[in-house]
């Protein structure tokens, strides 16, 4: 017969968790193993006056969060489970957690001994018990990197160099959270489809990320026209028109002088920077990002 070690916990494999640069947004990013807690979480946890936005992204669930300290009206089936408090720090980032009966396991210990978690407070769970955890976690900025034209007729594909290089940059200070890919307008100097990357990670060194993912992208392009764009910021929605432009027709690099927004940083300048800084607004939002406007 097998045994099981922890037959009652299912820890999280990471938790991380990226702030604005005001301290007044936080997304909690979970990544989970078990998709019925995960779901089920989720279903209840937006429900805490904390959470104004939740969302799944591949394997990892997503909650938009504002600091703060709330008292939780739990009931079971209803309401057994949720977030109750938030905090920023200038290094750190809080989260509180609190649930009855088997909401109270996933409240604590699964989520106190999840990888990424600094140190925690975590009640004694299961049974009937309210119980709660929390957990401190690094606070981290989050960074989109955009690459296009890296390929040419004969060779390559921008969208497994731009995963590739995306898991090699990881390490302690720097966690690799998603790849979209971006339907451009397919203009008539296209390799083929004409789609552009964008990836995302969280970080506390932007400048380390971003210099060595430049080295790589240079050392592997094929294409002299390669773009590379970054912005270092917790929302990009201000690039989004300009993304939604060279979605529906050919843009010039010229255009990008118009761009202001502090966060955006060319960093390749070729070509395809264009395709590079239009992919920035769309990621995760995969659905928009893959159509094809030519209508």
């Amino acid at each position: 017969m097998m045994n099981l070690t922890d037959p009652y916990t299912i820890t999280y494999p990471e938790i991380l968790a990226v702030a604005d640069r005001e301290g007044a947004q936080v997304e909690l990013i979970e990544l989970f193993d078990c998709v019925g807690g995960a779901m089920w979480a989720m279903h209840h946890y937006t429900q805490s006056p904390l959470v104004k936005d939740a969302r799944m992204v591949g394997g990892s669930s997503r909650y938009l969060l504002v600091p703060g300290s709330v008292t939780l009206d739990l009931q079971g089936s209803r309401f057994p489970a949720g977030i109750s408090g938030v905090g920023v720090t200038a290094d750190e980032i809080m989260v509180e957690y609190l649930g009855m009966g088997g909401g109270g396991v996933g409240a604590s210990i699964c989520r106190a001994t999840a990888r990424g978690v600094l140190r925690s407070r975590c009640d004694e769970s299961g049974g009937g018990k309210v119980a709660g955890a929390t957990i401190w976690l690094p606070r981290r900025e989050r960074v989109l990197i955009g690459i296009d034209d890296t390929d040419t007729p004969e060779a390559g594909a921008t969208w497994t160099l731009a995963h590739n290089i995306a898991r090699a940059v990881v390490d302690e200070s720097t966690r690799y959270l998603s790849h979209t890919i971006v339907q451009l307008f397919p203009v008539a100097f296209r390799t083929k489809n004409c789609v552009s990357t964008v990836c995302e990670f969280a970080t506390s060194d932007p400048d380390r990320l971003i210099a060595r993912f430049r080295s790589l992208l240079e050392a592997y392009t094929l294409s002299p026209h390669t773009g590379m764009a970054a912005y270092t910021g917790f929302d990009p929605s201000g690039l989004l028109s300009f993304g939604q432009r060279v979605k529906r027709g050919q843009v010039s690099p010229v255009d990008l002088e118009s761009l202001q927004d502090p966060s955006l940083h060319l960093i390749i300048e070729g070509r395809g920077s264009v395709g590079a800084v239009a992919a920035l607004p769309f990621y995760t939002r995969f659905e928009e990002a893959l159509d094809l406007w030519t209508g």
